[in-house]
C-alpha cells in the first residue's frame, strides 16, 4: 500500500488491513520453513506495510 492510500483509510479499515497482513506474515514464516516461498521479498514489504499502518494509525489517534 502506498502512503496515499492508507491516509484514505478509516481507523477501523486500518485494523483489519492490519489483522490480515498479519496473518499473511504468520503464513509466510511457515512457507519459507518449508521453503515455498515464491517471492521472499514479499515478508519484508509486508513487515513495511504493517509499520506503515501502524505509524497511520498512531497520528489519527492522536490527531
Amino acid at each position: 500500500m502506498k502512503k496515499q492510500e492508507i491516509k484514505k483509510l478509516s481507523k477501523d479499515e486500518i485494523l483489519k488491513n492490519i489483522d490480515k497482513l498479519k496473518k499473511d506474515l504468520f503464513n509466510f514464516r511457515f512457507q519459507k520453513v518449508n521453503s515455498q516461498v515464491t517471492n521472499p521479498s514479499k515478508i519484508g514489504e509486508t513487515k513495511k506495510t504493517i509499520a506503515r499502518l501502524k505509524t497511520s494509525l498512531r497520528g489519527k489517534i492522536n490527531a
